[in-house]
Order: structure tokens, then sequence, then C-alpha cells
């Protein structure tokens, strides 16, 4: 219980950094997305192209991306699941 509001806690308050980088700026230079204490965010209206580009793109060879809305990362399964696969596979030879 303790983890899950410290965890809520630190979300409302990289949430609230964000929001306050964004509006320190002059008007014209607001983004909406970058990054807050090392942390992802955007709050940009999401497509299907960052859709795309988060959750599943093998040109990209990391795993976590940037999420597509709000603050933190994505997962990238084009990445997690060939690695996940050759884990699985080295486990399988050692037995």
């Amino acid at each position: 219980m303790r983890l899950a509001r410290l965890l809520r806690a630190a979300a409302l308050f990289l949430t609230l950094a964000a929001v306050a980088q964004e509006l320190s700026k002059p008007e014209t230079e607001r983004r909406w997305h970058g990054r807050v204490a090392g942390v992802p965010y955007d709050f940009r209206f999401p497509t299907p192209k960052r859709f795309r580009d988060a959750y599943w793109n093998p040109d990209d060879q990391r795993i976590f991306t940037d999420r597509v809305v709000g603050i933190g990362w994505a997962i990238n399964f084009a990445q997690l699941l060939p690695r996940l696969q050759e884990g699985y596979r080295r486990l399988a030879e050692r037995s």
C-alpha cells in the first residue's frame, strides 16, 4: 500500500512539474512533450503513428520508448518479444 501511494504521488508530482515546465515557456514555445527529471511526458493528442512507434517499432532498438500520452514509458513489443523468445530458447538449451 505504501509503495502504491508513493508511486501515485510521484506520478502526480511529475505531471504537475511537466505542466509547470510547459506553462513557464512563452506560449509560442510550448510543445507539450519533453522530459521532466529524466522522465518523458507527452500531453499532445495521440496519433496512430505515435502509437505504432511507441508500441510496435522494429526499427527502434529500445524496449522502453516514450509513452504516447501522459508520463512515463511504453513497451516496444517488437523488441521485447524476440528478446524474451531468445531468453527462453537459451534457458531451454541448458535443460
